[in-house]
């Protein structure tokens, strides 16, 4: 039952790092997510995940992996030349979020990867726990 507990703490990781790539996705145009303290608008921060491993104790109990954390990504912003937009400064140029859609495409195709490799896991621990109850039996 240890494995499936390890397998099933990466599903719940691989899950949130899934739902956190796909709102960057979601945000990639959002230049007024929120207020400066200036209070001006600031575009859409790149989320991130990062993860904590979990050890176990001296009787083997514990492993697998939790979401530490969700922390902002502190790259600069993209500046996009559009003088007709809402957001633009005095040179035409207006603040975008920090989100590269190819690199939330690839989070998202890793995490994805990395969720079927758990249930597989978690899959061979069942099938030999069920056959190890057969051979008891």
């Amino acid at each position: 039952m240890h494995a499936i507990d390890i397998s099933a703490s990466a599903l719940e990781a691989q899950r949130i790092r899934l739902e956190v790539a796909s709102h960057n996705l979601a945000n990639v145009q959002t230049t007024r997510a929120s207020k400066a303290a200036d209070g001006s608008w600031m575009p859409y921060r790149r989320k991130q995940v990062v993860f904590h491993p979990l050890l176990q104790d001296a009787l083997g109990h514990g492993g697998g992996v939790e979401v530490d954390r969700i922390e902002e990504d502190k790259t600069a912003f993209r500046l996009q030349h559009d003088p007709g937009h809402p957001d633009a400064d005095e040179h035409g140029d207006v603040k975008m979020p920090n989100v590269d859609p190819l690199l939330e495409m690839v989070d998202l195709m890793e995490a994805s990867r990395a969720y079927e490799a758990s249930v597989t896991a978690m899959d061979a621990a069942k099938t030999m726990a069920s056959s190890a109850l057969r051979l008891l039996a």
